[in-house]
């Protein structure tokens, strides 16, 4: 398996496969591949038909597509989102990562993803939909995209971080993680921060992502056409 990034502000990662060889990805990733690829959409890919049913009613997608080299070698790609990075990260028996909802791009070897945590906090924050993390665990090689650009940190036993929910981009399983609600009436009501800051607790690493989606919305809101009214 050999995989490489293409682009910056808006990467595509292209991964070649082998005879034998395949990566899994939540369905309706795939940007393109070459015909010697076949797939395999099931809700028994990405860790089976338990994880898939709590990934559905997280909102994360029920069915994992595989995708594969059979006979012949081939090449599918995957292309962000949104302008941000590509994270490789290396997948072992017990070393675990959580990341933000939808950003686990694709996987290889033995990947399973499920809902870790699951909040919601109100439609001024997620439209609703509330906060989810993924956890992406086994053996292997797994790829995130992140938005914006990434900060890494690394936190030292008991040292917290406070970050606005939407800037969680992924962190160890060994940190510690909560929804805290901002402290000070005043503060809630002029901050301008919002109600709410994720907490994170070291040891371990963090990914954090400057783009959140609830800023790229209300940039681009001034742009967007205004319904049409039906006139009585």
């Amino acid at each position: 398996m050999e995989a490489r990034i293409i682009g910056t502000v808006m990467p595509v990662l292209e991964i070649g496969l082998a005879p034998g060889e395949s990566v899994v990805a939540e369905a309706g990733q795939l940007s393109w591949m070459t015909d010697s690829i076949r797939l395999h959409t099931s809700s028994r890919v990405g860790g089976g038909m338990f994880r898939a049913v709590k990934r559905a009613f997280a909102g994360t997608g029920f069915f994992m597509t595989e995708y594969g080299a059979d006979l012949r070698p081939g090449i599918v790609a995957f292309a962000a989102k949104l302008p941000g990075q590509i994270v490789p990260i290396t997948l072992e028996p017990g070393a675990d990562y959580l990341v933000h909802r939808h950003g686990f791009l694709c996987g290889g070897g033995d990947v399973a993803v499920s809902v870790s945590f699951q909040r919601r906090l109100g439609a001024g924050i997620f439209g609703g939909a509330g906060f989810t993390l993924a956890k992406v665990s086994g053996a292997g090689y797994a790829w995130v995209e992140l938005s914006g650009e990434v900060v890494q940190y690394d936190l030292a036993p008991g040292e917290t971080l406070r970050v606005h929910p939407g800037h969680v981009g992924m962190f160890d399983a060994s940190v510690d993680f909560d929804i805290t609600l901002i402290r000070g009436i005043r503060n809630i009501l002029f901050g301008g921060e919002g109600l709410f800051l994720a907490a994170l607790t070291g040891p371990g690493r963090v990914w954090l992502q400057s783009l959140t989606i609830s800023n790229l919305a209300q940039a681009l809101l001034p742009y967007l056409p205004l319904p049409e009214r039906n006139e009585q």
